[in-house]
């Protein structure tokens, strides 16, 4: 395997140095929610501050699931509309100053994704995918001694796509990095599209279904986008960079051909919400700034309209339907496969690594019943900000994870999970060996989710 160094990804520790989710998204606001999905990402919980196992008990397997590192755009869309826009206005003198300094910005932003590619990692993205590996190997020291020691295989899984490979090579180099004994032990990255992409897969088909026809999940996100508020929000963005003669045009139609005054909005606050992604492509690593384009108040509103987006396309939806996350059933019997032949003797794996993308965790997130991700709306009480606590930013931000350690005293096996590094307990109805403790014995989650050691 290539060995890629931090210095080679970053350049700058900087990026590294908070240990805990204090970490700001650097060129961007506090608003961390506003974000979404396309949140930076930082660990949730200090190392230091988790439960000792239980006494006799040692590590003796991990596996974990994580998104992607930070990237750029999935494409140029965004950019191309508002600049289209921007074009006009500045040959008509239609701009405003922010306006002006605007355009230049967001064409250097776009030409720094362009570089990179399209949907690929940045290189905050690939720093983000090496720390989590390095964290994870100090976090476990004597599991990766054994896995050293007894030359145990470490599985590497993708969906195949491109940023979630080079997730995977990375977060490898990183292990190697740390521990040279390990070079030869973790395999080459293979694919799954059926565990890893499932959503493209043969076992989303109803859910593709669902996206493409469900006639009350096109009505619901209808009501909620097309609201006078979003309107408002569209036209307090656009005023920032263009003149209220040219706002006023756009919000009639004149442009239509281009976008509409919330697409073009919405193209604002996508800018503005990849763009901490971008930190390290932009002039002296400062960031880009584009919170000047968007107040905090806006970019929180089309944070929320992206989020009930994907909390009814991908993460609890509907209270009476689990059509969205049903699907993720296919990773979670692979945890559960994994551990359990870990305890059988059926398996040799020291560790299992695998890599995919935010339509994946959001549901696998819900399907578990891990935290924010357990209640579902109603027709007569839909999403809101208000009275739900799911956020995109929390759920599944760039580089999120889910991670199971096993741990092993005789013929009893505990697992522990981290979410995005943060020890968390299982859903509700799993009883863990001690009240307040975050180790549950295999057996007792076997039953919490409903399987028997014949499903294994």
């Amino acid at each position: 395997m290539r060995r890629v160094t931090l210095a080679a990804v970053l350049g700058t520790a900087a990026l590294l140095a908070t240990p805990f989710a204090a970490q700001a998204a650097p060129g961007g606001s506090a608003h961390t929610d506003s974000y979404g999905t396309k949140a930076v990402y930082a660990p949730e919980q200090n190392s230091r501050s988790y439960q000792q196992a239980p006494a006799g008990f040692t590590p003796v397997f991990t596996e974990n699931v994580s998104r992607h590192g930070s990237r750029s755009a999935s494409d140029s869309s965004d950019g191309d509309l508002i600049l289209a826009l921007w074009n006009k206005a500045e040959a008509e003198g239609q701009l405003t100053a922010k306006g002006r300094e605007f355009g230049p910005k967001t064409q250097a932003l776009e030409a720094a994704m362009s570089t990179i590619g399209y949907g690929n990692l940045s290189a905050r993205g690939k720093a983000e995918i090496q720390a989590t590996a390095t964290r994870m190997e100090k976090r476990l020291p004597t599991l990766f001694a054994s896995i050293a020691k007894n030359k145990e295989p470490i599985d590497v899984v993708s969906s195949g796509q491109g940023r979630a490979v080079d997730s995977a090579n990375l977060y490898g180099a990183a292990l190697v990095e740390t521990d040279p004994d390990l070079t030869s032990l973790i395999g080459t990255t293979r694919t799954d599209k059926d565990l890893l992409y499932f959503h493209k897969a043969a076992g989303g088909a109803a859910y593709r279904d669902y996206i493409a026809n469900d006639q009350r999940l096109a009505t619901t996100l209808t009501s909620i986008t097309d609201q006078p508020k979003t309107h408002r929000a569209a036209r307090d963005v656009l005023r920032k960079l263009f003149r209220p003669a040219f706002v006023d045009r756009i919000t009639a139609g004149e442009f239509a051909s281009i976008g509409t005054d919330v697409e073009a909005a919405t193209a604002v606050y996508n800018l503005y919400a990849i763009a901490p992604a971008m930190s390290e492509e932009s002039p002296g690593g400062k960031g880009w700034g584009m919170d000047r384009y968007i107040s905090a108040r806006d970019a929180d509103w089309f944070g929320y309209l992206s989020d009930a987006e994907d909390f009814y396309e991908k993460g609890p939806g509907f209270a009476d339907s689990d059509i969205t996350y049903r699907m993720a059933g296919v990773l979670l019997d692979d945890f559960f496969k994994k551990a359990e032949a870990k305890r059988d003797g059926t398996s040799d794996l020291g560790a299992e690594l695998r890599f995919t993308h935010a339509e994946e965790i959001i549901p696998l997130a819900a399907l578990m019943g891990l935290p924010g991700s357990t209640k579902a709306a109603t027709v007569e009480q839909p999403y809101t900000y208000a009275g739900n606590p799911w956020r995109g930013a929390a759920v599944a931000p760039l580089g999120s994870n889910i991670q199971w350690d096993v741990y092993r005293k005789g013929n009893t096996y505990l697992v522990r999970m981290l979410y995005n590094e943060k020890e968390t307990a299982f859903k509700a109805g799993c009883r863990p060996v001690s009240k307040g403790s975050k180790f549950y014995d295999l057996n007792e989650l076997e039953r919490c989710f409903g399987r028997t050691t014949s499903d294994g």
